[in-house]
C-alpha cells in the first residue's frame, strides 16, 4: 500500500469506537455538557450497534432516577398491605400468602403507628417452631422511615448499604405516606421485574367467558380488542388498554370489588395490587 492510499483510507471500526467515546469524554467533562447531550450521545450509541436497546432503556432509566423522589413512585398508604400487630398467627398467615409479598409494615391500633417490618419466611419459621414466639413483636425488624423528599439515587445507595429492602415513607406531619421497596426502585430503571409469583400472559384468553354469563377480562386486553369482541365503541386514542381505561374513569388505583359501569357494560376489580389492576368480572346490561 502506497503513503497516498494509507492516508485516505475508511476509519476503521475501533477508531469509529474512540471517536464516539471521546465524544462521551467530552460530554461528560466539557463546561458546555448536559444530561440531554448525554442522553443524545447514547441513543447515537445504540443506533450505531454499540450497545443494545435495552441497554440503553436502562441507561437512560438510570439518568432519570437522579430526578425522582420517593413521593413520585411510592405506594400511596391506600395502597399498603399492612398487617395489625394484634392479629392471630393463622389470620397473619392468610393474609400474607392472600397478597404474595415478602415483607409487611406492621401497625399498632393504625397505620401511622408503624411498629416495624415482618418478613413472611420469619412468620413462617415463628409459625411452625417449637416453644417459638408469643407474639408477632419477637419477629419484627425496625423499620427505615424516609421523607417523601428523599432522591431516588440517594435511596437506592442506602438500600445497597444497609441491605434494607423496605423502607416506610413520612409526609411532612409525620404521618405515614406510604411505602417503597428496593424493587420499585429498580423497576425504574429497568422496567416492571416479575417475580415467581406473578401469573404469565396469555394472549389467547384475554377474554374468558364464564358459566354466568359474566367475563373474565384482562386488565391489559386492547380497548380495540375489547370492542371487537362485544361491539362496543370505547376510544382508544388516549388509552390503549382496558385497565387504562377503567382506572382513569375510576379516578385512582382501584382495589379488588370496586366496581364502574360505562355505558352497557359493568366493570367489578376481580383482582389488583399496590401498582396495577391485573383483571375484571364484567357484566354486559342486556346480555352480550
Amino acid at each position: 500500500m502506497s503513503e497516498d492510499d494509507s492516508s485516505t483510507h475508511s476509519p476503521e471500526p475501533h477508531e469509529k469506537r474512540r471517536s464516539w467515546l471521546d465524544r462521551i469524554s467530552s460530554a461528560l467533562s466539557g463546561e458546555p455538557s448536559s444530561r440531554e447531550d448525554l442522553v443524545e450521545l447514547l441513543r447515537d450509541a445504540q443506533s450505531d450497534g454499540l450497545i443494545a436497546a435495552d441497554t440503553l432503556r436502562m441507561m437512560e432509566g438510570a439518568i432519570a432516577v437522579s430526578d425522582l423522589t420517593v413521593g413520585d413512585v411510592m405506594i400511596p398508604r391506600s395502597q399498603m398491605v399492612a398487617l395489625p400487630a394484634d392479629a392471630k398467627f393463622l389470620d397473619l398467615m392468610k393474609l400474607v400468602v392472600e397478597s404474595g409479598h415478602s415483607r409487611f409494615p406492621v401497625h399498632g391500633e393504625d397505620k401511622d403507628e408503624i411498629l416495624g417490618i415482618l418478613l413472611a419466611k420469619d412468620l413462617l419459621r415463628g409459625v411452625v417452631a417449637d416453644n417459638g414466639p408469643g407474639t408477632i413483636h419477637e419477629l419484627l425488624r425496625p423499620a427505615v422511615l424516609i421523607p417523601e423528599s428523599k432522591r431516588l439515587d440517594v435511596l437506592l445507595r442506602e438500600f445497597r448499604q444497609s441491605r434494607n429492602h423496605m423502607a416506610i415513607v413520612i409526609d411532612e406531619h409525620g404521618g405515614v405516606a406510604g411505602l417503597l421497596t428496593i424493587e420499585d426502585v429498580l423497576e425504574q430503571i429497568v422496567g416492571d421485574i416479575d417475580d415467581e409469583h406473578d401469573e404469565a400472559e396469555n394472549p389467547d384468553a384475554l377474554i374468558a367467558a364464564q358459566a354466568d354469563g359474566q367475563y373474565v377480562v384482562d386488565a391489559l386486553t386492547p380497548i380495540d380488542g375489547f370492542n371487537e369482541r362485544f361491539g362496543a365503541d370505547f376510544d382508544d386514542d388516549e388509552y390503549d388498554t382496558i385497565g387504562g381505561l377503567v382506572t382513569a374513569a375510576i379516578g385512582h388505583l382501584p382495589e379488588a370489588g370496586e366496581e364502574l359501569t360505562l355505558g352497557r357494560f359493568v366493570f367489578r376489580v376481580a383482582s389488583a395490587d399496590a401498582r396495577r389492576v391485573h383483571a375484571f368480572h364484567v357484566g354486559v346490561l342486556g346480555g352480550d
